[in-house]
This record gives structure tokens, sequence and C-alpha cells, in this order.
């Protein structure tokens, strides 16, 4: 019996990036990304701008994702689209563009959770990466989080671990302005990172009970190793850029997978997947993989295309969703913060 194709478009505008996908079941068939420039200017992300530059790139997008899927807007059997955590005004240009459109057509309208998104992008269903069995363990961190999440099932998630102030994607952009470096900082560090020597500079952990995460601490110890050190020599930093990023992101990567490692001794569970902007980090996944051969973890790598917010992770989410009947009702609302 031939399966009956389920054709979604799903919508991402949480952030800065505008993205529309179009999904056949679980199968991509295109995903564009809009990205804005203007707020490297600024050290971070502006959220009026960023709502207007939503505004801009939406239709654009939507019809280049349509086009690229070789789908006519008529075949669509729902729209998806993120209704929180995120920028209200990023929110509200995908959500009214979404229910807009799904009124437009009559068609069913699926809201998702960014987060839960990050996580079910493993079920994509991509040749390149592999689908990781249920339950499992779920490290999502970006720049506004940093969770570990026990998986039972596609809507059956309990976060177990959380940050207690900064998320570690928000550590990497401060201590990346602290050194003079661009925005996004994250992948500058990473790259310097490379070219550096991880045990050069000691920077401490902070020690936090149970699976829970903290990052201002270090925040603290760098800012003030710095301030300290070029008292010595004002060019500490340019003479030693890959040094210092080598070793800060040596101790990220150690709180991370220390904390993995406790919750994989609490819950017996050794199934690991990472989602979010920062799981694109090369220290973060190389240590995963030097995992399985030591710990014999089974660890699930998202493609580099499913770590930052992209609208494929949304139409995942949106498939499971529609198989459910699980559609949202036109009065419902975007969300700036959102419980998993």
């Amino acid at each position: 019996m031939t399966k009956k194709s389920i054709y979604i478009l799903a919508i991402e505008s949480s952030c800065d990036d505008t993205s529309a996908a179009v999904f056949e079941n679980n199968k991509k068939l295109s995903n564009i990304i809009a990205t804005q420039s203007i707020h490297e200017a600024y050290g971070g992300v502006v959220p009026e701008l960023a709502s207007r530059a939503h505004q801009k790139n939406i239709v654009p997008v939507v019809d280049q994702a349509l086009k690229q899927a070789k789908i006519n807007r008529k075949d669509l059997n729902a729209i998806a689209y993120t209704k929180g955590p995120g920028l209200m005004g990023s929110l509200l240009v995908g959500s009214s563009f979404a229910k807009s459109m799904a009124l437009a057509l009559d068609i069913p309208l699926i809201e998702v959770h960014h987060m839960q998104a990050h996580i079910l992008a493993h079920f994509i269903d991509d040749e390149a990466q592999e689908i990781p069995k249920f339950p499992f363990l779920a490290l999502t961190i970006s720049g506004g989080h940093t969770q570990i999440v026990k998986v039972s099932d596609f809507f059956e998630m309990e976060i177990i671990g959380e940050t207690l102030d900064d998320a570690v994607g928000e550590a990497f952009d401060k201590c990346g302005k602290m050194m003079g470096l661009g925005y996004p900082a994250g992948p500058i560090i990473d790259k310097l990172a490379k070219q550096g020597n991880p045990e050069r500079f000691t920077f401490s952990k902070p020690k936090v009970k149970g699976l829970d995460f903290s990052f201002s601490g270090l925040k603290t110890a760098v800012l003030y190793f710095l301030q300290k050190q070029r008292k010595i020599n004002p060019n500490f930093v340019e003479d030693n850029q890959k040094d210092i990023c080598a070793s800060f992101q040596k101790t990220v990567v150690d709180i991370l997978m220390d904390k993995l490692k406790l919750a994989v001794k609490e819950t017996g569970i050794s199934r690991i997947a990472i989602g979010g902007g920062v799981s694109a980090n090369s220290g973060i996944r190389e240590a995963l993989k030097q995992a399985e051969n030591d710990r014999q973890w089974s660890c699930y790598i998202p493609k580099f295309e499913y770590c930052l917010d992209n609208a494929a992770m949304i139409a995942i989410v949106g498939y499971y969703k529609y198989l459910q009947n699980n559609f949202a009702n036109f009065s419902s609302t975007s969300k700036a913060r959102l419980k998993l």
C-alpha cells in the first residue's frame, strides 16, 4: 500500500533568521533561511530590527521554499509555525503569516515549541544523520537555552537539568565581546580554538549541584582574568587570542560533559542527542564522539543545517502533530516564554 503524502509548510521566525521549509511526510523538500547581518554592528540581536526584517523576508522566503519543493500551495495539508519561545515581535510575524495563509487555504494550523523542534530535528528523514531510539537524553544548547531533557517519546519530554542563569551560547558571545571578537562570537571562538592550546590557561568551573548549569561565574572569571592580564600587558588578548579561546572552549565543553556523565549515571540512559546553535561547535562534537569510544554512549549529532534556527525542524514536529490531528486554534497566541 502506497503511503499517502502529507505536505507541510513550516515557518520559523523566533529570533533573527526567517526560514520556511516544505516537507513531504518526514522528508525535506526545501529549507530556506534568510539571515540578518544588521545585528553584527550592535553586538547582539536588536528585537525591533529583527521583526522589521522578518516582515521583509517572509514572503520571498516562503515563495522560494514552495518553488524549490515544486509544490503548489493548494497541495499543502497544513502549516506549522513557531509559537515560542523567542522574541515576541519576531514570533508575531511568523504566526500572523501562518494563520493568514492557513485561513486562506482552509487547512489546519500547527503550533510548534522551538526547543522541542531542536530535539525532534533528529527525526528528519535524512541519509546523513542517524535517528535515535527512545528513550534518550537531549542536550539543547543555544544562545537562549541550556537544558538536559529526558525524551521518552515524540511529545513526552521532561527537563531534568537547565541553566540557573546564562545560556551557554550567551557565555560564548559575552566572552567573545570581552576579547573584541565579532558577533556571533561562538563560531569565531571555535575557529580560533582549533589553533590554540586548551591547556594554556585555567578557568574555574562553577560548582552547581545536580544536573543544573551556571555560566555567569565563568563569564566573571574570564572578565577578571583579562582585566588582570591587560594591566600587565595591554596587548595580552591579541598576543594570546588562540590559546584563550581554546582554554575557554575546553572549560565550557568540560562543564557540559560533566553534567551529561552525571545524567547518564542517574537515568541509566546512554543515548545522547544534541541540538541548538551551539551543537555546531566542534569541541562538543569531538567530546561526544570520544565518549562513544570511551563510555560506549550512542551519540546523535545533527547536520549543521539543522543546528541553527531553521524551518525544517518545525516541519518535522508539524508532521508528527499532523498524524495525531494535534491542530492549533486560530486564536492561539505567540509566547516569548514557553515551557517545554
